[in-house]
């Protein structure tokens, strides 16, 4: 049977997960902490297999918290259980060790299925966080103001040279950054990196 440790502060919700997870059949409920201070304690003395953690605590980030309990105890499982649906929030925490994320509005089974999951060494996403994840993969491309820049003078149409008297750089200095784009947006030529530029809105 998994074992495992809720940390919210609220006192309703954490019953009611108590409940369902007891009766799931899968894993059961091994202690309770409402801060960031209790769980901490909690997990020196005694450890579960996976820790159901919110984001926002009264006594600190959860986020922070991941990555220090991650660091001390790598073979925990943290689940995060929250509200928060932001995705450069689900890739702090999932950057900072969790294994899976899960909203609070999920459905019952996602609990569950997301505990097991976990445990088994995979990665688990309730579906709406799925949902925006996929959505968001596409579009995660980070490009800097400079690159930025050259992709509208580049989309405008303009030359190499016409690019850099524009930006006041030389002329191999944008053949440098324009080589670059094509790997990071992973486009074959320069008419298909201004396409992309202009279909994902990067510019």
């Amino acid at each position: 049977m998994i074992t495992v440790h809720i940390t919210d502060d609220h006192r309703m919700l954490i019953e009611g997960l108590r409940i369902l997870i007891n009766e799931s059949n899968i894993a059961t409920v091994m202690s309770v902490s409402h801060s960031i201070a209790e769980c901490r304690r909690s997990l020196a003395f005694k450890r579960p297999d996976v820790l159901l953690l919110d984001i926002k605590l009264p006594d600190g980030s959860g986020i922070d918290f991941c990555a220090e309990i991650h660091g001390k105890y790598p073979e925990l499982k943290i689940l995060a259980l929250t509200t928060h649906d932001e995705y450069s929030v689900v890739r702090r925490m999932m950057g900072n060790g969790a294994s899976g994320y899960i909203l609070k509005n999920a459905l019952s089974e996602e609990i569950t299925t997301g505990i097991e999951s976990v445990m088994n060494g995979e990665e688990y996403f309730c579906e709406e966080i799925s949902a925006i994840m996929k959505k968001q993969k596409d579009q995660d491309v980070w490009l800097t103001a400079r690159e930025q820049d050259l992709l509208r003078l580049l989309v405008d149409g303009n030359t190499n040279q016409e690019i850099a008297d524009g930006l006041y750089l030389g002329v191999e200095t944008i053949k440098t950054y324009r080589k670059n784009l094509l790997l990071k947006l992973g486009a074959k030529n320069s008419i298909v990196l201004a396409k992309m530029a202009i279909e994902k809105q990067l510019i």
